[in-house]
Protein backbone atom coordinates (compact mmCIF):
# COMPACT_ATOMS: atom_id res chain seq x y z
CA UNK A 1 0.00 0.00 0.00
CA UNK A 2 1.21 3.51 -0.85
CA UNK A 3 2.35 5.21 2.35
CA UNK A 4 0.43 8.35 1.31
CA UNK A 5 -2.78 6.56 0.40
CA UNK A 6 -4.36 8.18 3.47
CA UNK A 7 -4.13 11.55 1.68
CA UNK A 8 -6.44 10.35 -1.08
CA UNK A 9 -9.74 12.22 -0.67
CA UNK A 10 -12.46 10.27 1.08
CA UNK A 11 -15.74 12.05 0.56
CA UNK A 12 -18.25 11.50 3.35
CA UNK A 13 -21.95 12.21 3.54
CA UNK A 14 -23.08 15.47 5.15
CA UNK A 15 -24.61 13.46 8.00
CA UNK A 16 -21.40 11.60 8.75
CA UNK A 17 -19.30 14.76 8.45
CA UNK A 18 -21.64 16.61 10.83
CA UNK A 19 -21.59 13.75 13.33
CA UNK A 20 -17.78 13.59 13.17
CA UNK A 21 -17.41 17.31 13.88
CA UNK A 22 -19.76 17.13 16.84
CA UNK A 23 -18.01 14.05 18.23
CA UNK A 24 -14.53 15.61 18.15
CA UNK A 25 -15.85 18.93 19.46
CA UNK A 26 -17.43 17.34 22.53
CA UNK A 27 -14.38 15.16 23.09
CA UNK A 28 -12.33 18.35 23.29
CA UNK A 29 -14.82 19.87 25.73
CA UNK A 30 -14.32 16.79 27.90
CA UNK A 31 -10.54 17.16 27.64
CA UNK A 32 -10.81 20.77 28.83
CA UNK A 33 -12.71 19.63 31.92
CA UNK A 34 -10.88 16.42 32.80
CA UNK A 35 -7.24 17.35 32.21
CA UNK A 36 -7.44 20.86 33.67
CA UNK A 37 -4.44 22.30 31.90
CA UNK A 38 -2.99 25.47 33.33
CA UNK A 39 -4.17 27.69 30.49
CA UNK A 40 -2.97 31.25 30.00
CA UNK A 41 -5.81 33.61 30.98
CA UNK A 42 -4.31 36.90 32.18
CA UNK A 43 -4.45 39.77 29.72
CA UNK A 44 -2.54 43.05 29.83
CA UNK A 45 -2.31 45.84 27.28
CA UNK A 46 0.91 47.06 28.93
CA UNK A 47 3.66 45.59 26.75
CA UNK A 48 6.49 43.63 28.30
CA UNK A 49 9.92 45.21 27.94
CA UNK A 50 11.69 43.06 25.34
CA UNK A 51 10.45 42.35 21.81
CA UNK A 52 11.48 38.81 20.85
CA UNK A 53 9.91 38.54 17.39
CA UNK A 54 7.72 40.70 15.16
CA UNK A 55 6.07 39.46 11.98
CA UNK A 56 3.35 40.52 9.57
CA UNK A 57 1.35 38.94 6.76
CA UNK A 58 -0.76 40.58 4.03
CA UNK A 59 -4.50 40.57 4.56
CA UNK A 60 -5.45 40.43 0.89
CA UNK A 61 -4.19 38.02 -1.75
CA UNK A 62 -5.31 37.55 -5.34
CA UNK A 63 -6.40 33.91 -5.45
CA UNK A 64 -7.91 32.13 -8.42
CA UNK A 65 -11.73 31.90 -8.24
CA UNK A 66 -11.82 33.48 -4.76
CA UNK A 67 -14.14 36.49 -4.49
CA UNK A 68 -12.69 39.45 -2.62
CA UNK A 69 -15.75 39.75 -0.36
CA UNK A 70 -14.55 36.57 1.36
CA UNK A 71 -11.28 38.30 2.20
CA UNK A 72 -13.02 41.45 3.40
CA UNK A 73 -15.11 39.28 5.72
CA UNK A 74 -11.93 37.51 6.84
CA UNK A 75 -10.55 40.84 8.03
CA UNK A 76 -13.74 41.41 10.02
CA UNK A 77 -13.31 37.98 11.61
CA UNK A 78 -9.66 38.61 12.42
CA UNK A 79 -10.49 41.88 14.17
CA UNK A 80 -12.95 40.09 16.46
CA UNK A 81 -10.57 37.20 17.24
CA UNK A 82 -7.63 39.53 17.86
CA UNK A 83 -9.51 41.20 20.71
CA UNK A 84 -9.61 37.87 22.57
CA UNK A 85 -5.86 37.22 22.28
CA UNK A 86 -4.09 40.58 22.12
CA UNK A 87 -2.14 41.14 25.33
CA UNK A 88 -2.37 37.55 26.61
CA UNK A 89 0.32 36.79 29.18
CA UNK A 90 1.89 33.31 29.14
CA UNK A 91 3.53 32.71 32.50
CA UNK A 92 6.00 29.88 33.24
CA UNK A 93 4.13 26.58 33.27
CA UNK A 94 1.11 27.97 31.39
CA UNK A 95 -0.23 26.84 28.02
CA UNK A 96 -1.58 29.14 25.33
CA UNK A 97 -4.67 27.64 23.68
CA UNK A 98 -5.96 29.33 20.54
CA UNK A 99 -9.56 28.15 20.83
CA UNK A 100 -9.75 28.39 24.61
CA UNK A 101 -9.19 32.14 24.22
CA UNK A 102 -11.19 32.85 21.06
CA UNK A 103 -14.17 30.61 21.77
CA UNK A 104 -16.65 29.42 19.16
CA UNK A 105 -16.66 31.86 16.20
CA UNK A 106 -20.42 32.24 15.67
CA UNK A 107 -22.56 34.75 13.78
CA UNK A 108 -24.03 35.98 17.08
CA UNK A 109 -20.54 37.26 18.00
CA UNK A 110 -20.25 39.21 14.76
CA UNK A 111 -18.32 36.69 12.68
CA UNK A 112 -19.11 36.62 8.96
CA UNK A 113 -18.68 34.11 6.16
CA UNK A 114 -15.04 33.86 5.13
CA UNK A 115 -13.02 31.35 3.15
CA UNK A 116 -12.72 27.86 4.64
CA UNK A 117 -10.60 25.14 3.03
CA UNK A 118 -12.70 22.03 2.56
CA UNK A 119 -11.67 18.69 0.97
CA UNK A 120 -9.07 20.26 -1.29
CA UNK A 121 -11.15 23.25 -2.33
CA UNK A 122 -12.77 26.11 -0.47
CA UNK A 123 -16.20 27.27 0.62
CA UNK A 124 -17.75 30.12 2.57
CA UNK A 125 -18.22 29.51 6.29
CA UNK A 126 -18.85 31.56 9.42
CA UNK A 127 -15.54 32.54 10.96
CA UNK A 128 -13.56 31.70 7.83
CA UNK A 129 -10.04 33.09 7.53
CA UNK A 130 -8.95 32.69 11.15
CA UNK A 131 -6.18 30.32 10.11
CA UNK A 132 -4.18 33.38 9.07
CA UNK A 133 -4.04 34.33 12.73
CA UNK A 134 -3.02 30.85 13.93
CA UNK A 135 -0.40 30.71 11.16
CA UNK A 136 1.09 34.00 12.36
CA UNK A 137 1.19 32.98 16.02
CA UNK A 138 2.74 29.60 15.19
CA UNK A 139 5.43 31.18 13.00
CA UNK A 140 6.35 33.66 15.71
CA UNK A 141 6.42 30.97 18.41
CA UNK A 142 8.99 29.04 16.36
CA UNK A 143 11.35 31.99 16.90
CA UNK A 144 11.16 31.72 20.69
CA UNK A 145 12.07 29.13 23.34
CA UNK A 146 8.36 28.33 23.78
CA UNK A 147 7.30 24.73 23.04
CA UNK A 148 4.59 23.86 20.51
CA UNK A 149 2.54 21.07 22.08
CA UNK A 150 -0.26 20.93 19.49
CA UNK A 151 -0.21 21.99 15.86
CA UNK A 152 -2.08 20.71 12.81
CA UNK A 153 -1.27 21.07 9.12
CA UNK A 154 -3.41 21.13 6.00
CA UNK A 155 -3.74 17.83 4.16
CA UNK A 156 -4.20 19.70 0.86
CA UNK A 157 -2.03 22.19 -0.99
CA UNK A 158 -4.80 24.24 -2.58
CA UNK A 159 -3.12 27.32 -4.10
CA UNK A 160 0.20 27.83 -5.97
CA UNK A 161 3.07 29.62 -4.24
CA UNK A 162 2.39 33.10 -5.61
CA UNK A 163 4.38 35.57 -3.46
CA UNK A 164 5.04 33.00 -0.73
CA UNK A 165 7.62 34.33 1.75
CA UNK A 166 7.67 31.43 4.23
CA UNK A 167 8.43 27.75 3.62
CA UNK A 168 5.55 25.56 2.54
CA UNK A 169 3.94 23.86 5.54
CA UNK A 170 5.10 26.40 8.12
CA UNK A 171 1.59 27.31 9.25
CA UNK A 172 -0.96 25.87 11.65
CA UNK A 173 -4.53 25.16 10.60
CA UNK A 174 -7.25 25.38 13.25
CA UNK A 175 -10.81 24.06 13.39
CA UNK A 176 -13.00 24.84 16.39
CA UNK A 177 -12.23 23.36 18.75
CA UNK A 178 -10.63 20.01 18.15
CA UNK A 179 -7.76 21.25 15.97
CA UNK A 180 -6.11 23.66 18.34
CA UNK A 181 -2.81 25.51 18.49
CA UNK A 182 -1.19 25.10 21.89
CA UNK A 183 2.06 26.64 23.08
CA UNK A 184 3.65 25.73 26.42
CA UNK A 185 5.87 28.11 28.33
CA UNK A 186 8.33 25.73 29.96
CA UNK A 187 10.90 28.48 30.56
CA UNK A 188 11.50 30.70 33.59
CA UNK A 189 10.47 33.85 31.71
CA UNK A 190 7.07 35.40 31.03
CA UNK A 191 5.88 35.98 27.46
CA UNK A 192 3.16 38.12 25.92
CA UNK A 193 1.43 38.09 22.52
CA UNK A 194 0.37 41.41 20.96
CA UNK A 195 -1.70 41.56 17.77
CA UNK A 196 -3.06 44.35 15.61
CA UNK A 197 -4.02 45.26 12.05
CA UNK A 198 -1.94 47.94 10.36
CA UNK A 199 -3.11 49.12 6.93
CA UNK A 200 -3.32 45.92 4.85
CA UNK A 201 -1.34 43.65 7.17
CA UNK A 202 -1.95 41.45 10.16
CA UNK A 203 0.87 42.21 12.59
CA UNK A 204 2.01 40.30 15.65
CA UNK A 205 4.76 40.46 18.25
CA UNK A 206 5.90 38.20 21.06
CA UNK A 207 7.38 40.07 24.00
CA UNK A 208 9.14 38.94 27.16
CA UNK A 209 10.22 40.30 30.52
CA UNK A 210 13.76 39.14 29.75
CA UNK A 211 16.00 39.52 26.67
CA UNK A 212 16.40 36.65 24.23
CA UNK A 213 19.31 34.24 24.78
CA UNK A 214 19.21 32.69 21.31
CA UNK A 215 18.39 33.49 17.69
CA UNK A 216 16.23 31.22 15.56
CA UNK A 217 15.95 30.74 11.80
CA UNK A 218 13.48 28.46 10.02
CA UNK A 219 14.20 26.65 6.76
CA UNK A 220 12.88 23.75 4.71
CA UNK A 221 14.68 20.61 3.60
CA UNK A 222 13.94 17.68 1.27
CA UNK A 223 11.31 19.60 -0.68
CA UNK A 224 9.91 17.42 -3.47
CA UNK A 225 6.82 16.26 -5.37
CA UNK A 226 5.81 12.67 -5.96
CA UNK A 227 3.24 11.29 -8.39
CA UNK A 228 1.04 8.70 -6.71
CA UNK A 229 -0.24 5.57 -8.44
CA UNK A 230 -3.79 6.94 -8.21
CA UNK A 231 -2.86 9.91 -10.39
CA UNK A 232 -2.32 12.81 -7.96
CA UNK A 233 0.76 14.70 -6.85
CA UNK A 234 1.82 14.91 -3.20
CA UNK A 235 4.08 17.68 -1.95
CA UNK A 236 6.63 16.96 0.77
CA UNK A 237 9.12 18.85 2.88
CA UNK A 238 10.70 19.02 6.30
CA UNK A 239 10.72 22.16 8.45
CA UNK A 240 13.85 22.66 10.52
CA UNK A 241 15.13 25.30 12.93
CA UNK A 242 18.68 26.53 13.46
CA UNK A 243 19.39 27.86 16.95
CA UNK A 244 22.34 30.21 17.45
CA UNK A 245 23.66 32.11 20.44
CA UNK A 246 24.15 35.86 20.49
CA UNK A 247 27.66 35.37 19.04
CA UNK A 248 26.07 33.62 16.02
CA UNK A 249 27.55 30.24 17.00
CA UNK A 250 25.28 27.37 15.96
CA UNK A 251 23.91 25.50 18.96
CA UNK A 252 21.48 23.06 17.32
CA UNK A 253 19.74 22.28 14.04
CA UNK A 254 16.34 20.91 15.07
CA UNK A 255 13.66 18.95 13.25
CA UNK A 256 10.31 20.74 13.65
CA UNK A 257 7.88 18.76 11.49
CA UNK A 258 7.27 16.98 8.20
CA UNK A 259 4.58 17.98 5.72
CA UNK A 260 2.83 15.79 3.15
CA UNK A 261 -0.04 17.43 1.29
CA UNK A 262 -2.17 16.44 -1.68
CA UNK A 263 -1.71 19.01 -4.44
CA UNK A 264 -4.83 20.46 -6.02
CA UNK A 265 -2.96 21.98 -9.00
CA UNK A 266 -0.25 20.82 -11.38
CA UNK A 267 3.26 21.30 -9.90
CA UNK A 268 4.61 23.04 -13.00
CA UNK A 269 1.85 25.61 -13.29
CA UNK A 270 3.06 29.19 -13.62
CA UNK A 271 3.24 30.63 -10.11
CA UNK A 272 3.58 27.19 -8.59
CA UNK A 273 6.50 25.83 -6.52
CA UNK A 274 9.93 26.32 -7.98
Amino acid sequence: MDQFEHLRPKYRSKLRASFGRKYYTYMRYMEWVVHRHKFARQNSKTPLEFCIIKHQTPLYRTLKNVDMWLQHNKVNNLKIAIKQIDGIIIKPGETFSYWKLIGNPTASKGYKEGMILHYGTFKAGIGGGLCQLSNLIYWMALHTPLTITERHRHSFDVFPDANRTQPFGSGATCVYNYRDLRILNDTDETYQIRLFIEKDHLVGTILSNWPQYFKYSIYEKNHKFTLQFWGAYVRHNEIRRVVKNMNHDKITDEHICENHALMMYEPLLEGGPK
